[in-house]
């Protein structure tokens, strides 16, 4: 009987410990927190602003003759040919600004790929250039000389780009990237031409005076790439580079007649050509609206 008590007391003790020790705190550590990594995937809308200039500086003008009336006046064709044909320097440079909308999609971790397309206004990126010439003719030796004087501007008023975007985080917040796509914008340029021979023989006149102006939408083609820092949440910082090719366009300028009294001795026509590529450097300012893009929940 003592020994069934005794078990019975035991037995009740160990359960009044285990009960007293589920009551204690638990000293477990919480788990720690984990901040979600930045969102890229999403819609981004921003401000650009910067420098362009031309890649192509010059605009080309030639004459060629189409009318010679009598071997007697190939000389003459040929050398207002000659003195009609040369090379202006159009080298434009200056701000550009504007602004772009894109989405982005983050995957494999580290990887992005987008489209963004933008649309800018250059200001004080025409070029205006002139020269005159003094070149011989056939009777030079009367002191007879093609006098030429030709004077041209190109520019671009605006330019727009739809590109893809493809990019790797270097860290959680800095991406770096290249792209490439479309490109367009109004190309102008324009071509003024005078040729004359002073002095000339009483009853032959040869004279060319007109202008030429091109002004058109061009398509083409850009290519690049850049750096964009995630700075705050949903804003971001970038700097991109851009070559962009809208191509060459020829149109004509002049015809330059040579008369003796009405009889139409020789023609030249000229024509002036120039290519509207060139370069950009600008800074940006986006702000990601993240729309659609679930909440990353840290797993414990």
């Amino acid at each position: 009987m003592n020994k069934f008590f005794a078990g019975a007391i035991m037995t009740l003790a160990l359960a009044a410990g285990s009960a007293h020790a589920a009551d204690l705190p638990s000293h477990k550590a919480p788990p720690a927190y984990v901040p979600p990594p930045p969102l890229w995937t999403g819609v981004h809308v921003g401000l650009n602003a910067g420098g362009a200039w031309a890649a192509s500086n010059v605009t080309n003008y030639a004459s060629t003759p189409f009318v010679i009336n009598g071997a007697d006046n190939v000389p003459w064709a040929v050398g207002a040919a000659i003195a009609g044909t040369g090379v202006l320097s159009t080298n434009g440079a200056g701000f550009i600004g504007g602004g772009q909308i894109g989405y982005d999609w983050q995957f494999a971790g580290g990887f992005l790929a987008g489209l963004e397309t933008d649309v800018q206004g250059l200001a004080g990126s025409s070029a205006n250039a002139g020269s005159v010439t003094l070149a011989p003719t056939p009777l030079a030796a009367l002191g007879l000389n093609f006098l030429t004087s030709v004077s041209g501007g190109k520019s671009l008023d605006f330019l727009g780009t739809a590109r893809a975007r493809l990019g790797y985080l270097i860290t959680p917040t800095l991406l770096a990237y290249a792209t490439g796509g479309l490109a367009y914008g109004q190309a102008t340029s324009t071509t003024s031409f005078f040729q004359h021979v002073p002095n000339d023989t009483p009853g032959f006149l040869l004279l060319g005076v007109s202008q030429g102006r091109y002004s058109q939408m061009r398509v083409g083609w850009t290519a690049g790439g850049g750096l964009e820092w995630l700075f705050w949440p949903q804003w971001s910082a970038k700097v991109e580079y851009l070559y962009y090719d809208l191509g060459a366009a020829s149109y004509p300028v002049a015809i330059t007649g040579d008369w003796q009294l009405t009889n139409l001795l020789a023609a030249n026509a000229t024509q002036a050509r120039a290519r509207f590529d060139g370069h950009v450097v600008r800074v940006g300012l986006n702000y990601h609206l993240n729309w659609g893009v679930a909440p990353i929940v840290a797993k414990y």
